[in-house]
């Protein structure tokens, strides 16, 4: 029941929104995992993010499919947090430890090992429309636990004027999605986090796209 939710949820909301009322200009397409396990990292601007990133995979894959997310944010109350996890799929993670021996990664650790495809935001939250953020490592320290795991880098416009910050009201906005070819870890945090952004920051000169500043 929940798998066929979620595909309604998709299928009949999320795609028929986006492609009618925001619209999407996607440039390497072709770079989407087409199964898993997998690592997909965009820059964050909106709530409305993740549902983009999963639009662009194959509705067979939306099982797969694990948005990271701040459990303190989306376990807020039972509605909200059964909407996360049971129908976006949200895989909830602590932004504080509650313990010096606690990783908040191990269930991102657990994911990958059962195939599972990750969607992570590196900063960590939604920041100013088309403004990147410095990049937490978390993103790298998977990388370099999984290197064959592939990291896809995509950089995303517009998405943080559609649905701005604190706001609730959806804007008509054209997006621009940039898709890179895969990225593996290597054997230092530091220098994958300075690649992984690099290449971001590269997609965005590369298809400059609708300027709207």
């Amino acid at each position: 029941m929940v798998a066929l939710l979620r595909w309604i949820f998709f299928a009949l909301l999320v795609r028929p929104l986006l492609a009618i009322v925001l619209g999407m200009n996607v440039h390497g397409r072709q770079h989407m995992p087409r199964t898993g396990p997998a690592i997909i990292v965009a820059n964050h601007n909106s709530h409305l993010d993740a549902m983009v990133l999963m639009s662009l995979l194959p509705h067979r894959l939306l099982h797969r499919v694990r948005p990271v997310a701040a459990q303190d944010y989306f376990l807020q109350g039972r509605l909200l947090a059964w909407f996360s996890t049971r129908i976006v799929g949200i895989l909830p993670i602590a932004r504080k430890r509650s313990g010096a021996d606690e990783d908040p990664l191990a269930g991102c650790y657990d994911a990958l090992e059962r195939g599972q495809i990750l969607i992570l935001f590196p900063e960590g939250t939604r920041g100013e429309p088309e403004v990147m953020a410095p990049f937490r490592g978390g993103v790298a320290k998977l990388a370099l636990r999984f290197p064959d795991v592939p990291v896809i880098p995509v950089h995303m416009r517009g998405l943080g004027k559609a649905l701005p910050r604190g706001e609730a009201l959806l804007v008509p906005f054209m997006l621009d999605i940039n898709v890179g070819s895969a990225l593996h870890g290597g054997d230092s945090d530091d220098g994958f986090l300075d690649v992984l952004r690099g290449r971001i920051e590269e997609l965005d000169r590369e298809h400059p796209g609708a300027r709207w500043d």
